[in-house]
């Protein structure tokens, strides 16, 4: 009897061993209908060369043990690289920005691509990404920065004096 159950106790691991794999590779569910099918055949070989009452204790054991796995499976994907890293800062949602952006208000700089509304430019030797409020201001078009709001630096044309 226990010679009938090693291969069905195989593709029982096999199993979770794919459902695991599921939550770290991103395969679209392929990996998912693959472990679906291991586990509809190893209850179909446990059936029909065992016997139903092993048969119920293998389908009793799968339904304990797949909330297991997607749980360890869900703990899996959060530490995988997989998911993404950016914490809220706020109650409001604004992302953090980096600290050397609040020095760059007010501050002047020089378009180093076309402005339309959004592009690059060089402020205190640093090149940064800008945005203007509609203006489209061409490469090498004096700046000045005027806002910096959560993940944006906003810019205008400097007005000369």
């Amino acid at each position: 009897m226990i010679g009938k159950l090693v291969f069905p106790i195989l593709l029982q691991l096999l199993g979770v061993g794919v459902i695991i794999t599921e939550f770290v590779v991103p395969s679209a569910g392929i990996l998912t209908v693959l472990a679906i099918g291991i586990f509809g055949f190893s209850l179909y070989w446990v059936f029909t060369h065992a016997s139903v009452a092993v048969g119920m204790t293998f389908v009793i054991a799968d339904i304990l043990m797949l909330p297991v796995l997607v749980i360890v499976g869900a703990r899996m994907l959060a530490a995988s690289r997989a998911t993404l890293r950016e914490t809220l800062d706020s109650k409001s949602g604004a992302v953090s920005q980096p600290p050397e952006w609040s020095q760059v208000e007010g501050r002047d700089g020089v378009a180093v691509t076309m402005l339309r509304p959004a592009g690059s430019a060089m402020i205190d030797g640093k090149k940064y990404d800008v945005v203007t409020r509609g203006d489209f201001l061409d490469k090498g078009t004096p700046i000045t920065v005027v806002a910096v709001d959560s993940n944006r630096i906003v810019v205008k044309k400097k007005v000369k004096r």
